[in-house]
Protein backbone atom coordinates (compact mmCIF):
# COMPACT_ATOMS: atom_id res chain seq x y z
CA UNK A 1 0.00 0.00 0.00
CA UNK A 2 2.78 2.37 0.88
CA UNK A 3 4.30 2.12 -2.71
CA UNK A 4 1.16 2.19 -4.27
CA UNK A 5 0.28 6.03 -2.39
CA UNK A 6 4.35 7.00 -2.87
CA UNK A 7 3.25 6.42 -6.92
CA UNK A 8 0.07 8.29 -6.43
CA UNK A 9 1.13 11.31 -4.26
CA UNK A 10 4.28 11.91 -6.31
CA UNK A 11 1.57 13.82 -8.71
CA UNK A 12 1.75 16.63 -5.86
CA UNK A 13 4.71 16.05 -4.20
CA UNK A 14 5.01 19.24 -2.43
CA UNK A 15 2.12 19.86 -1.24
CA UNK A 16 1.68 16.22 -0.03
CA UNK A 17 4.28 17.03 2.59
CA UNK A 18 2.30 20.11 3.17
CA UNK A 19 -0.70 18.41 3.70
CA UNK A 20 0.83 16.11 6.06
CA UNK A 21 2.77 18.57 7.99
CA UNK A 22 -0.73 20.76 8.85
CA UNK A 23 -2.24 17.01 9.82
CA UNK A 24 0.09 16.29 12.35
CA UNK A 25 -0.46 19.65 13.76
CA UNK A 26 -3.88 19.05 13.95
CA UNK A 27 -3.11 15.97 15.24
CA UNK A 28 -1.04 17.08 18.23
CA UNK A 29 -3.10 19.98 19.08
CA UNK A 30 -5.88 17.38 19.27
CA UNK A 31 -3.90 15.20 22.02
CA UNK A 32 -2.51 17.52 23.86
CA UNK A 33 -5.05 19.32 26.05
CA UNK A 34 -5.70 15.37 27.42
CA UNK A 35 -2.04 15.58 28.52
CA UNK A 36 -2.65 19.01 29.76
CA UNK A 37 -5.42 17.91 31.58
CA UNK A 38 -3.01 15.49 33.58
CA UNK A 39 -1.90 18.87 35.37
CA UNK A 40 -5.06 19.70 36.51
CA UNK A 41 -5.53 16.62 38.02
CA UNK A 42 -2.54 16.27 39.53
CA UNK A 43 -2.82 19.37 41.38
CA UNK A 44 -6.52 18.96 42.41
CA UNK A 45 -4.94 15.63 44.42
CA UNK A 46 -2.16 17.89 46.28
CA UNK A 47 -2.45 18.93 49.43
CA UNK A 48 -2.49 22.65 48.28
CA UNK A 49 -3.87 22.90 45.38
CA UNK A 50 -2.45 26.15 43.61
CA UNK A 51 -5.35 27.52 41.94
CA UNK A 52 -3.79 29.99 39.93
CA UNK A 53 -1.83 27.46 38.19
CA UNK A 54 -4.86 25.29 37.58
CA UNK A 55 -6.70 28.68 35.75
CA UNK A 56 -3.39 29.39 34.01
CA UNK A 57 -4.35 25.90 32.60
CA UNK A 58 -7.66 26.38 31.87
CA UNK A 59 -6.43 29.27 29.88
CA UNK A 60 -3.49 27.80 28.31
CA UNK A 61 -6.45 24.88 26.81
CA UNK A 62 -8.53 27.45 25.99
CA UNK A 63 -5.95 29.17 23.64
CA UNK A 64 -4.64 25.43 22.50
CA UNK A 65 -8.70 25.32 21.58
CA UNK A 66 -9.10 28.17 19.71
CA UNK A 67 -5.88 27.09 18.06
CA UNK A 68 -6.91 23.91 17.20
CA UNK A 69 -10.04 24.97 15.42
CA UNK A 70 -8.10 27.01 12.86
CA UNK A 71 -5.99 24.58 11.98
CA UNK A 72 -8.65 21.94 11.91
CA UNK A 73 -10.69 23.69 8.98
CA UNK A 74 -7.16 24.57 7.74
CA UNK A 75 -5.87 21.26 7.29
CA UNK A 76 -9.47 19.95 6.65
CA UNK A 77 -9.73 22.02 3.34
CA UNK A 78 -5.91 21.63 2.39
CA UNK A 79 -5.85 17.88 2.90
CA UNK A 80 -9.74 17.66 0.65
CA UNK A 81 -8.23 20.21 -2.12
CA UNK A 82 -5.04 17.85 -2.18
CA UNK A 83 -7.18 14.68 -2.72
CA UNK A 84 -9.14 16.04 -5.21
CA UNK A 85 -6.26 17.74 -7.13
CA UNK A 86 -4.41 13.97 -6.96
CA UNK A 87 -7.39 12.40 -8.70
CA UNK A 88 -7.82 14.66 -10.95
CA UNK A 89 -4.53 14.65 -11.98
CA UNK A 90 -4.35 10.46 -11.74
CA UNK A 91 -7.85 10.99 -14.20
CA UNK A 92 -5.88 13.34 -16.86
CA UNK A 93 -3.10 11.14 -16.42
CA UNK A 94 -5.12 8.12 -17.37
CA UNK A 95 -6.57 9.22 -20.09
CA UNK A 96 -3.23 10.66 -21.32
CA UNK A 97 -1.78 7.14 -20.70
CA UNK A 98 -4.50 5.12 -22.21
CA UNK A 99 -4.43 7.21 -25.83
CA UNK A 100 -1.15 5.94 -26.14
CA UNK A 101 -1.86 2.68 -26.08
CA UNK A 102 -2.34 0.28 -28.99
CA UNK A 103 -5.55 -1.31 -29.55
CA UNK A 104 -4.21 -4.55 -28.23
CA UNK A 105 -5.26 -2.58 -24.80
CA UNK A 106 -8.54 -1.89 -25.27
CA UNK A 107 -9.48 -5.51 -26.92
CA UNK A 108 -7.79 -7.39 -23.86
CA UNK A 109 -10.24 -5.26 -21.64
CA UNK A 110 -13.90 -4.95 -21.32
CA UNK A 111 -14.81 -1.42 -22.21
CA UNK A 112 -16.64 -1.31 -19.20
CA UNK A 113 -13.46 -2.18 -17.33
CA UNK A 114 -11.89 0.66 -18.23
CA UNK A 115 -14.64 3.07 -17.76
CA UNK A 116 -14.79 1.23 -13.94
CA UNK A 117 -10.71 2.06 -13.53
CA UNK A 118 -11.08 5.55 -14.64
CA UNK A 119 -14.16 6.65 -12.56
CA UNK A 120 -14.97 4.19 -9.82
CA UNK A 121 -11.08 3.16 -8.72
CA UNK A 122 -9.64 6.66 -8.90
CA UNK A 123 -13.27 7.69 -7.51
CA UNK A 124 -12.43 4.70 -4.20
CA UNK A 125 -9.23 6.83 -3.67
CA UNK A 126 -10.46 9.69 -3.76
CA UNK A 127 -13.31 9.23 -1.37
CA UNK A 128 -11.42 7.20 1.21
CA UNK A 129 -7.86 8.40 1.17
CA UNK A 130 -9.45 12.17 1.45
CA UNK A 131 -11.78 11.08 4.82
CA UNK A 132 -8.97 8.62 6.14
CA UNK A 133 -5.67 11.20 6.49
CA UNK A 134 -6.99 13.09 9.34
CA UNK A 135 -7.68 9.73 11.01
CA UNK A 136 -4.25 8.18 10.25
CA UNK A 137 -2.61 11.03 11.60
CA UNK A 138 -4.53 11.29 14.28
CA UNK A 139 -3.50 7.62 15.43
CA UNK A 140 0.32 8.32 14.82
CA UNK A 141 1.01 11.71 16.35
CA UNK A 142 -1.95 12.02 18.26
CA UNK A 143 -1.41 8.40 20.12
CA UNK A 144 2.63 9.10 20.44
CA UNK A 145 2.04 12.50 22.52
CA UNK A 146 -0.40 10.75 24.80
CA UNK A 147 1.48 8.04 25.17
CA UNK A 148 4.68 10.39 26.05
CA UNK A 149 2.64 12.12 28.91
CA UNK A 150 1.71 8.59 30.27
CA UNK A 151 5.17 7.79 29.79
CA UNK A 152 5.91 10.67 32.53
CA UNK A 153 3.49 9.76 34.65
CA UNK A 154 4.32 6.09 35.03
CA UNK A 155 6.15 4.21 32.59
CA UNK A 156 4.78 1.03 33.53
CA UNK A 157 1.11 1.38 33.32
CA UNK A 158 1.89 2.82 29.98
CA UNK A 159 3.79 0.16 28.60
CA UNK A 160 0.97 -2.20 29.81
CA UNK A 161 -1.39 -0.59 27.63
CA UNK A 162 0.73 -0.30 24.25
CA UNK A 163 1.80 -3.89 24.93
CA UNK A 164 -1.84 -4.19 23.56
CA UNK A 165 -0.67 -2.70 20.31
CA UNK A 166 1.56 -5.47 18.54
CA UNK A 167 -1.24 -8.40 19.54
CA UNK A 168 -3.86 -6.65 17.76
CA UNK A 169 -1.71 -7.44 14.35
CA UNK A 170 -2.29 -11.45 13.76
CA UNK A 171 -6.20 -10.21 13.62
CA UNK A 172 -5.66 -7.27 11.14
CA UNK A 173 -3.71 -9.28 8.94
CA UNK A 174 -6.48 -12.23 8.97
CA UNK A 175 -8.85 -9.12 7.78
CA UNK A 176 -5.81 -7.34 5.44
CA UNK A 177 -6.14 -11.09 3.72
CA UNK A 178 -9.91 -11.51 3.72
CA UNK A 179 -10.10 -7.75 2.46
CA UNK A 180 -7.41 -8.42 -0.03
CA UNK A 181 -9.05 -11.66 -1.83
CA UNK A 182 -12.91 -10.94 -1.35
CA UNK A 183 -12.14 -7.66 -2.66
CA UNK A 184 -10.40 -8.36 -5.64
CA UNK A 185 -13.43 -10.83 -6.41
CA UNK A 186 -16.23 -7.49 -5.39
CA UNK A 187 -14.37 -5.59 -7.66
CA UNK A 188 -14.55 -8.29 -10.46
CA UNK A 189 -18.08 -8.49 -10.23
CA UNK A 190 -18.81 -5.05 -9.95
CA UNK A 191 -16.96 -4.45 -13.42
CA UNK A 192 -19.29 -7.25 -14.54
CA UNK A 193 -21.91 -5.40 -13.48
CA UNK A 194 -20.75 -1.92 -15.39
CA UNK A 195 -20.09 -4.37 -18.56
CA UNK A 196 -23.11 -6.33 -18.72
CA UNK A 197 -25.20 -2.69 -18.21
CA UNK A 198 -23.49 -1.09 -20.78
CA UNK A 199 -24.02 -4.44 -23.00
CA UNK A 200 -27.39 -4.17 -22.33
CA UNK A 201 -27.92 -0.51 -23.33
CA UNK A 202 -25.89 -0.66 -26.02
CA UNK A 203 -27.86 -3.15 -27.93
CA UNK A 204 -31.51 -2.47 -25.97
CA UNK A 205 -32.39 -1.67 -29.99
CA UNK A 206 -31.17 -5.33 -31.42
CA UNK A 207 -32.69 -6.87 -28.35
CA UNK A 208 -36.21 -5.31 -28.37
CA UNK A 209 -36.81 -6.12 -31.97
CA UNK A 210 -36.04 -10.17 -31.48
CA UNK A 211 -38.01 -9.59 -28.18
CA UNK A 212 -35.14 -10.87 -25.52
CA UNK A 213 -35.07 -7.84 -23.49
CA UNK A 214 -36.63 -9.81 -20.21
CA UNK A 215 -34.00 -12.86 -20.56
CA UNK A 216 -31.13 -10.41 -21.39
CA UNK A 217 -31.81 -8.79 -18.57
CA UNK A 218 -31.90 -11.50 -16.31
CA UNK A 219 -28.06 -11.54 -17.38
CA UNK A 220 -27.56 -8.42 -15.89
CA UNK A 221 -29.84 -9.52 -12.45
CA UNK A 222 -27.54 -12.32 -12.17
CA UNK A 223 -24.55 -9.88 -12.11
CA UNK A 224 -25.88 -7.79 -9.41
CA UNK A 225 -27.22 -10.57 -7.34
CA UNK A 226 -23.17 -11.69 -7.74
CA UNK A 227 -22.35 -8.10 -6.44
CA UNK A 228 -24.72 -7.87 -3.96
CA UNK A 229 -23.33 -10.92 -2.46
CA UNK A 230 -19.63 -10.54 -2.72
CA UNK A 231 -20.44 -7.10 -1.38
CA UNK A 232 -21.95 -8.44 1.64
CA UNK A 233 -18.69 -10.84 1.95
CA UNK A 234 -16.47 -8.55 1.65
CA UNK A 235 -17.98 -6.67 4.74
CA UNK A 236 -18.65 -9.56 6.91
CA UNK A 237 -15.99 -12.16 6.66
CA UNK A 238 -12.93 -9.19 7.69
CA UNK A 239 -15.26 -7.65 10.29
CA UNK A 240 -15.05 -10.25 13.43
CA UNK A 241 -11.27 -9.87 13.20
CA UNK A 242 -11.80 -6.36 13.53
CA UNK A 243 -13.93 -6.63 16.44
CA UNK A 244 -11.82 -9.26 18.14
CA UNK A 245 -8.70 -6.28 17.44
CA UNK A 246 -10.83 -3.83 19.28
CA UNK A 247 -11.64 -6.54 22.69
CA UNK A 248 -7.80 -6.65 22.78
CA UNK A 249 -7.62 -2.94 23.70
CA UNK A 250 -10.37 -3.38 26.08
CA UNK A 251 -8.41 -6.54 27.88
CA UNK A 252 -5.20 -4.34 27.54
CA UNK A 253 -7.24 -1.47 29.31
CA UNK A 254 -8.23 -4.15 31.99
CA UNK A 255 -4.63 -5.27 32.30
CA UNK A 256 -4.10 -1.67 33.24
CA UNK A 257 -6.49 -1.14 35.72
CA UNK A 258 -5.38 -4.54 37.59
CA UNK A 259 -2.46 -3.72 37.93
CA UNK A 260 -2.35 0.06 38.87
CA UNK A 261 -4.70 -1.14 41.54
CA UNK A 262 -1.99 -3.67 42.37
CA UNK A 263 0.50 -1.19 42.60
CA UNK A 264 -2.30 1.32 44.93
CA UNK A 265 -2.14 -1.36 47.36
CA UNK A 266 1.94 -1.88 47.49
CA UNK A 267 1.73 2.11 48.05
CA UNK A 268 4.28 1.73 44.32
CA UNK A 269 1.47 4.65 42.80
CA UNK A 270 -0.56 7.81 43.93
CA UNK A 271 -4.41 7.89 43.44
CA UNK A 272 -3.48 10.68 41.13
CA UNK A 273 -1.46 8.66 39.17
CA UNK A 274 -4.01 6.06 38.45
CA UNK A 275 -6.91 8.29 38.38
CA UNK A 276 -5.21 9.91 35.52
CA UNK A 277 -4.94 6.48 33.63
CA UNK A 278 -8.08 5.61 34.03
CA UNK A 279 -9.01 8.62 32.36
CA UNK A 280 -6.67 9.06 29.78
CA UNK A 281 -5.54 5.48 29.45
CA UNK A 282 -9.06 4.80 27.51
CA UNK A 283 -8.52 7.75 24.81
CA UNK A 284 -5.16 6.14 24.17
CA UNK A 285 -6.95 3.49 22.23
CA UNK A 286 -9.76 5.99 20.26
CA UNK A 287 -7.96 6.78 17.17
CA UNK A 288 -6.39 3.40 16.74
CA UNK A 289 -9.70 1.61 16.95
CA UNK A 290 -10.73 4.46 14.36
CA UNK A 291 -7.80 3.51 12.13
CA UNK A 292 -8.09 0.04 12.45
CA UNK A 293 -11.67 0.18 10.64
CA UNK A 294 -9.90 2.86 8.36
CA UNK A 295 -7.20 0.60 7.29
CA UNK A 296 -9.48 -2.40 6.02
CA UNK A 297 -11.38 0.29 3.87
CA UNK A 298 -7.61 1.57 2.60
CA UNK A 299 -6.51 -2.12 2.06
CA UNK A 300 -9.55 -2.45 -0.10
CA UNK A 301 -8.78 1.23 -1.63
CA UNK A 302 -5.31 -0.31 -2.38
CA UNK A 303 -7.09 -2.48 -4.68
CA UNK A 304 -8.44 -0.02 -6.48
CA UNK A 305 -5.11 1.84 -6.51
CA UNK A 306 -3.20 -1.26 -8.29
CA UNK A 307 -5.91 -1.88 -11.04
CA UNK A 308 -4.84 2.40 -11.42
CA UNK A 309 -1.43 1.52 -11.72
CA UNK A 310 -1.61 -1.67 -13.42
CA UNK A 311 -3.11 0.41 -16.31
CA UNK A 312 -0.52 3.53 -15.88
CA UNK A 313 2.61 0.91 -16.19
CA UNK A 314 0.89 -0.78 -19.05
CA UNK A 315 3.48 -0.40 -22.42
CA UNK A 316 2.82 2.54 -24.54
CA UNK A 317 3.52 2.96 -27.82
CA UNK A 318 5.99 6.36 -27.40
CA UNK A 319 8.91 6.88 -28.52
CA UNK A 320 12.27 8.95 -27.64
CA UNK A 321 13.27 9.34 -31.08
CA UNK A 322 12.04 12.48 -33.07
CA UNK A 323 12.08 11.51 -36.69
CA UNK A 324 9.87 13.14 -38.90
CA UNK A 325 9.55 12.22 -43.20
CA UNK A 326 9.87 14.95 -45.59
CA UNK A 327 8.25 12.97 -48.61
CA UNK A 328 5.10 10.73 -47.87
CA UNK A 329 5.25 7.36 -49.50
CA UNK A 330 4.34 4.53 -47.59
CA UNK A 331 6.63 0.91 -47.54
CA UNK A 332 6.17 -2.71 -46.00
CA UNK A 333 8.78 -4.33 -45.16
CA UNK A 334 8.46 -7.71 -44.83
CA UNK A 335 5.69 -6.88 -42.27
CA UNK A 336 4.06 -9.49 -40.05
CA UNK A 337 1.38 -9.06 -37.77
CA UNK A 338 -0.46 -11.44 -35.10
CA UNK A 339 -4.06 -10.33 -33.36
CA UNK A 340 -4.05 -12.16 -30.44
CA UNK A 341 -1.92 -14.65 -31.52
CA UNK A 342 -3.64 -15.28 -34.68
CA UNK A 343 -1.92 -14.82 -37.89
CA UNK A 344 -3.74 -11.88 -39.71
CA UNK A 345 -0.66 -11.03 -42.22
CA UNK A 346 2.54 -12.44 -43.36
CA UNK A 347 5.68 -10.96 -45.16
CA UNK A 348 4.35 -8.10 -46.44
CA UNK A 349 5.93 -5.93 -49.30
CA UNK A 350 4.70 -3.10 -51.08
CA UNK A 351 5.34 0.11 -51.37
CA UNK A 352 2.36 2.91 -51.69
CA UNK A 353 4.08 6.20 -53.93
CA UNK A 354 3.79 9.35 -52.63
CA UNK A 355 0.64 11.33 -54.29
CA UNK A 356 -0.57 7.98 -55.22
CA UNK A 357 -3.79 5.45 -54.85
CA UNK A 358 -3.54 2.02 -53.65
CA UNK A 359 -6.65 -0.09 -53.39
CA UNK A 360 -6.73 -2.65 -51.18
CA UNK A 361 -9.41 -5.51 -52.02
CA UNK A 362 -10.03 -8.77 -50.80
CA UNK A 363 -12.56 -11.47 -49.14
CA UNK A 364 -13.95 -10.58 -45.28
CA UNK A 365 -11.04 -11.51 -43.38
CA UNK A 366 -8.04 -11.38 -45.67
CA UNK A 367 -6.34 -8.37 -43.98
CA UNK A 368 -7.20 -5.27 -45.54
CA UNK A 369 -8.53 -3.47 -42.21
CA UNK A 370 -5.19 -4.44 -40.67
CA UNK A 371 -2.97 -3.06 -43.09
CA UNK A 372 -4.68 0.23 -42.33
CA UNK A 373 -4.91 -0.22 -38.73
CA UNK A 374 -0.73 -0.80 -39.12
CA UNK A 375 -0.26 1.98 -41.16
CA UNK A 376 -2.20 4.17 -38.78
CA UNK A 377 -0.05 2.77 -35.97
CA UNK A 378 -2.77 1.78 -33.93
CA UNK A 379 -0.97 -1.91 -33.48
CA UNK A 380 2.70 -2.22 -34.18
CA UNK A 381 3.78 -4.71 -36.47
CA UNK A 382 5.39 -8.17 -34.79
CA UNK A 383 8.09 -8.28 -37.63
CA UNK A 384 9.30 -6.15 -39.98
CA UNK A 385 8.89 -2.73 -40.39
CA UNK A 386 6.90 0.16 -41.59
CA UNK A 387 8.12 3.42 -43.31
CA UNK A 388 6.60 7.01 -44.00
CA UNK A 389 9.52 8.78 -46.30
CA UNK A 390 12.24 5.96 -45.42
CA UNK A 391 11.27 6.80 -41.64
CA UNK A 392 10.21 3.78 -39.59
CA UNK A 393 6.57 5.04 -37.86
CA UNK A 394 7.66 3.45 -34.79
CA UNK A 395 10.67 6.23 -34.66
CA UNK A 396 8.01 9.48 -35.23
CA UNK A 397 6.95 11.06 -31.99
CA UNK A 398 3.25 10.27 -31.77
CA UNK A 399 1.64 13.92 -31.81
CA UNK A 400 3.44 14.34 -35.11
CA UNK A 401 2.70 10.74 -36.47
CA UNK A 402 -0.67 11.69 -36.18
CA UNK A 403 -0.69 14.96 -38.08
CA UNK A 404 0.53 12.91 -40.97
CA UNK A 405 -2.72 10.53 -41.33
CA UNK A 406 -6.55 11.80 -41.95
CA UNK A 407 -8.98 8.77 -41.64
CA UNK A 408 -12.81 8.40 -42.99
CA UNK A 409 -13.59 4.68 -42.17
CA UNK A 410 -17.45 3.24 -42.69
CA UNK A 411 -18.12 3.39 -39.19
CA UNK A 412 -18.18 7.50 -37.69
CA UNK A 413 -18.10 8.31 -34.55
CA UNK A 414 -19.51 11.60 -33.24
CA UNK A 415 -19.21 13.41 -30.10
CA UNK A 416 -22.41 15.08 -28.31
CA UNK A 417 -21.44 18.26 -29.34
CA UNK A 418 -21.98 20.86 -32.11
CA UNK A 419 -21.75 19.87 -36.27
CA UNK A 420 -19.05 23.14 -36.12
CA UNK A 421 -17.17 21.24 -33.15
CA UNK A 422 -16.99 18.13 -34.29
CA UNK A 423 -15.71 19.07 -37.76
CA UNK A 424 -13.43 21.41 -35.50
CA UNK A 425 -12.05 18.10 -34.15
CA UNK A 426 -9.95 18.15 -37.45
CA UNK A 427 -7.74 20.92 -36.64
CA UNK A 428 -8.48 22.48 -33.27
CA UNK A 429 -6.95 26.05 -34.04
CA UNK A 430 -8.74 26.25 -37.20
CA UNK A 431 -10.70 29.54 -38.12
CA UNK A 432 -14.38 29.65 -38.52
CA UNK A 433 -13.49 30.53 -42.49
CA UNK A 434 -11.76 27.35 -42.58
CA UNK A 435 -14.32 25.27 -41.03
CA UNK A 436 -16.92 26.28 -42.91
CA UNK A 437 -14.83 25.84 -46.55
CA UNK A 438 -14.24 22.25 -45.02
CA UNK A 439 -17.88 22.16 -44.87
CA UNK A 440 -18.68 23.12 -47.80
CA UNK A 441 -16.32 20.99 -49.98
CA UNK A 442 -17.50 18.12 -47.79
CA UNK A 443 -20.76 18.75 -48.82
CA UNK A 444 -22.41 19.43 -45.46
CA UNK A 445 -23.37 23.09 -46.17
CA UNK A 446 -26.07 21.24 -48.25
CA UNK A 447 -27.85 19.48 -45.29
CA UNK A 448 -27.34 22.41 -42.83
CA UNK A 449 -29.46 24.52 -43.78
CA UNK A 450 -32.42 22.54 -43.48
CA UNK A 451 -31.45 22.93 -39.31
CA UNK A 452 -32.70 26.24 -37.83
CA UNK A 453 -29.43 26.00 -35.76
CA UNK A 454 -27.11 25.27 -38.68
CA UNK A 455 -23.79 24.82 -37.55
CA UNK A 456 -24.61 25.01 -34.15
CA UNK A 457 -26.85 21.78 -34.24
CA UNK A 458 -26.42 19.42 -31.80
CA UNK A 459 -25.35 15.88 -33.21
CA UNK A 460 -26.58 13.44 -30.20
CA UNK A 461 -23.91 10.53 -28.34
CA UNK A 462 -21.92 9.04 -31.32
CA UNK A 463 -24.18 11.53 -33.92
CA UNK A 464 -27.28 9.75 -33.21
CA UNK A 465 -29.67 12.78 -34.11
CA UNK A 466 -28.38 12.50 -38.16
CA UNK A 467 -28.05 10.13 -41.02
CA UNK A 468 -25.36 7.75 -42.11
CA UNK A 469 -24.86 9.72 -44.77
CA UNK A 470 -24.87 13.15 -42.72
CA UNK A 471 -21.97 11.69 -40.80
CA UNK A 472 -19.95 10.47 -43.16
CA UNK A 473 -19.62 14.03 -44.56
CA UNK A 474 -19.11 15.27 -41.41
CA UNK A 475 -15.97 12.88 -41.06
CA UNK A 476 -14.62 14.07 -44.13
CA UNK A 477 -15.19 17.58 -43.82
CA UNK A 478 -12.55 17.06 -40.13
CA UNK A 479 -9.84 15.07 -42.83
CA UNK A 480 -10.04 18.09 -45.19
CA UNK A 481 -9.84 20.44 -42.61
CA UNK A 482 -7.03 18.15 -41.06
CA UNK A 483 -5.02 18.61 -44.53
CA UNK A 484 -3.22 15.67 -43.78
CA UNK A 485 -0.56 14.37 -46.24
CA UNK A 486 -2.11 10.54 -46.09
CA UNK A 487 -5.32 9.51 -46.36
CA UNK A 488 -7.07 6.24 -45.60
CA UNK A 489 -10.55 5.48 -46.78
CA UNK A 490 -12.54 2.37 -46.13
CA UNK A 491 -14.73 2.91 -48.57
CA UNK A 492 -17.44 5.19 -46.96
CA UNK A 493 -20.17 4.64 -49.82
CA UNK A 494 -20.61 1.23 -49.34
CA UNK A 495 -23.53 1.40 -46.95
CA UNK A 496 -25.27 4.24 -48.33
CA UNK A 497 -28.18 4.78 -50.62
CA UNK A 498 -27.21 6.28 -54.04
CA UNK A 499 -28.56 9.81 -53.22
CA UNK A 500 -25.34 10.52 -50.33
CA UNK A 501 -22.91 7.91 -52.48
CA UNK A 502 -23.21 10.66 -55.07
CA UNK A 503 -22.32 13.39 -52.37
CA UNK A 504 -19.99 11.55 -50.52
CA UNK A 505 -17.93 10.75 -53.64
CA UNK A 506 -17.64 14.08 -55.10
CA UNK A 507 -16.73 15.23 -51.29
CA UNK A 508 -13.82 12.16 -51.15
CA UNK A 509 -12.78 13.58 -54.83
CA UNK A 510 -12.16 17.06 -52.50
CA UNK A 511 -10.38 14.92 -49.65
CA UNK A 512 -7.78 13.07 -51.94
CA UNK A 513 -6.32 15.40 -54.17
CA UNK A 514 -2.54 15.46 -54.23
CA UNK A 515 -2.36 13.27 -51.27
CA UNK A 516 -0.91 9.50 -50.36
CA UNK A 517 -4.22 7.59 -49.97
CA UNK A 518 -5.09 3.89 -49.18
CA UNK A 519 -8.43 2.74 -49.95
CA UNK A 520 -10.34 -0.81 -48.54
CA UNK A 521 -12.41 -1.09 -51.74
CA UNK A 522 -16.14 -3.35 -51.26
CA UNK A 523 -17.12 -1.99 -54.73
CA UNK A 524 -14.58 -2.54 -57.32
CA UNK A 525 -15.75 -0.27 -59.32
CA UNK A 526 -14.83 2.66 -57.15
CA UNK A 527 -11.46 1.66 -58.03
CA UNK A 528 -11.27 1.43 -61.71
CA UNK A 529 -8.64 4.29 -62.02
CA UNK A 530 -6.00 3.48 -58.50
CA UNK A 531 -2.41 3.67 -59.35
CA UNK A 532 -2.44 -0.11 -57.78
CA UNK A 533 -4.86 -2.43 -56.37
CA UNK A 534 -3.56 -4.88 -54.19
CA UNK A 535 -5.24 -8.10 -54.01
CA UNK A 536 -5.45 -10.13 -50.44
CA UNK A 537 -5.87 -13.70 -49.53
CA UNK A 538 -4.98 -14.97 -46.25
CA UNK A 539 -2.87 -12.05 -45.12
CA UNK A 540 -0.29 -11.97 -48.35
CA UNK A 541 -0.73 -10.26 -51.58
CA UNK A 542 -2.07 -12.39 -54.06
CA UNK A 543 -1.85 -10.38 -56.91
CA UNK A 544 -0.90 -6.56 -57.27
CA UNK A 545 -1.44 -4.21 -60.48
CA UNK A 546 -3.74 -1.67 -61.99
CA UNK A 547 -7.66 -2.45 -62.59
CA UNK A 548 -6.86 -3.69 -66.69
CA UNK A 549 -3.85 -5.96 -65.33
CA UNK A 550 -5.44 -7.51 -62.96
CA UNK A 551 -8.67 -8.47 -65.35
CA UNK A 552 -6.35 -9.71 -67.95
CA UNK A 553 -4.59 -11.79 -65.35
CA UNK A 554 -8.10 -13.42 -65.35
CA UNK A 555 -7.68 -14.15 -61.45
CA UNK A 556 -9.31 -13.46 -57.92
CA UNK A 557 -9.85 -9.60 -58.53
CA UNK A 558 -11.52 -11.02 -62.03
CA UNK A 559 -13.86 -13.57 -60.44
CA UNK A 560 -14.55 -10.83 -57.83
CA UNK A 561 -15.30 -7.98 -60.53
CA UNK A 562 -17.32 -10.52 -62.47
CA UNK A 563 -19.28 -11.39 -59.77
CA UNK A 564 -20.03 -7.74 -58.74
CA UNK A 565 -20.84 -7.03 -62.81
CA UNK A 566 -23.29 -9.51 -62.34
CA UNK A 567 -24.80 -9.18 -59.00
CA UNK A 568 -25.46 -5.65 -59.90
CA UNK A 569 -28.06 -6.47 -62.02
CA UNK A 570 -29.87 -8.87 -60.00
CA UNK A 571 -33.74 -7.92 -59.58
CA UNK A 572 -36.51 -9.42 -57.28
CA UNK A 573 -38.79 -11.69 -58.78
CA UNK A 574 -41.97 -10.72 -58.39
CA UNK A 575 -44.68 -14.10 -58.74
Amino acid sequence: MIKNLKYVTSFNLKETWRVALWEIIHSIFVAAPSGILLVIIWELFSENPNIQKIWAVVGLMTVMLVIQFFIASKSMVKSNLWVYDLSTKLRIHLGNRIQKFSLGFFKKKDPGEIASIVLQDVANFEGIFGHSVGNLASAAFGTAVLSIFLFIYDWRLALCLLAALPLIFPFLQLANYFVSKLGKKQIAARNTVGAKFLEYVQGIRHLKSYGQTGDRHKGLEYAFEDLRKKSIKMEAVPGPFVITASVVFEIGFLAMVALGLYYLSGNSITVPVLITFLIMGYNLYNPLKVVMVDYLVLRYMNESLNRVINVLEEPTMETDKDGLPEHFDISFESVGFSYLDKLTVQNLNFTVPEKSMTALVGHSGSGKTTITSLIARFWDVNSGGIKIGGVDIRNINQDKFYKLISEVFQEVYLFDDTIYNNIKIGKPDASEEEINEAADRAQVLDFVREFPEGMDTMVGEGGNKLSGGQKQRISIARALLKDAPIVLLDEATASLDPENEIYIQQAIQELVKSKTVVVIAHKLATIQKANQILVLEEGRIAEKGAHSDLLNQNGIYCKMWNIQQQSGGWKVKQN
